[in-house]
């Protein structure tokens, strides 16, 4: 529908008096609130009445609540300061870490940078990736694993068993013993 005369001065009467886009649209018939608004935008009209609606409304300063100080509260306590992973470069008291067993010691001309490793190569890494002395162990490794034997007991330790599996297995042991009672004499 087109915008003719009769329909801008309604327009500009309906918005004058505080009506909503939406209202005007209603009364208008035959246009969008999006239409309304892009009318009023190109037209220029900016200053509009106050409604009783927009005068009743009176913004209140928030009152805290004893839950919301107590989510306040947990979220301080559980808050990590920095990423977990780069803590130790930034917390020097940290110990650094020291592994466990001992490394085996790779010959110059047997240790293999990441461009020399072959396919039957121990890719185990030795060392610091940003020093100058890093590289892979190089060894034969055992056929269907990454690494050579030594390394594979390093990565591929048997499970533990289980808290609950011990105590079960440690039970028929207990009953045994507070089974047997002193003989009378």
């Amino acid at each position: 529908m087109a915008w003719n005369d009769e329909r801008v001065d309604l327009l500009k009467k309906l918005w004058s008096e505080g009506l909503s886009a939406s209202q005007i649209a209603g009364r208008l018939g035959g246009v969008t609130r999006n239409a309304v608004i892009g009318k009023v935008h190109r037209l220029g009209l900016s200053g509009r009445a106050t409604t009783s609606r927009m005068k009743s409304h009176r913004p209140r300063a928030r009152a805290a609540t004893a839950a919301g100080a107590r989510r306040m509260q947990q979220k301080t306590r559980f808050a990590q300061q920095g990423n977990p992973a780069l803590r130790a470069l930034y917390q020097p008291e940290a110990e650094p870490y020291t592994p466990q067993a001992e490394e085996l010691v790779i010959p110059m001309k047997e240790r293999r940078s990441i461009q020399t490793l072959t396919e039957c190569s121990c890719r185990w890494p030795i060392g610091d990736p940003q020093a100058s002395d890093f590289h892979f162990c190089g060894k034969n490794k055992v056929n269907g694993l990454p690494y050579c034997e030594f390394h594979a007991r390093r990565a591929f330790q048997p499970p533990q068993p289980r808290r609950r599996e011990r105590e079960i297995e440690r039970l028929p042991a207990l009953a045994s013993a507070s089974s047997k009672e002193p003989a009378d004499a």
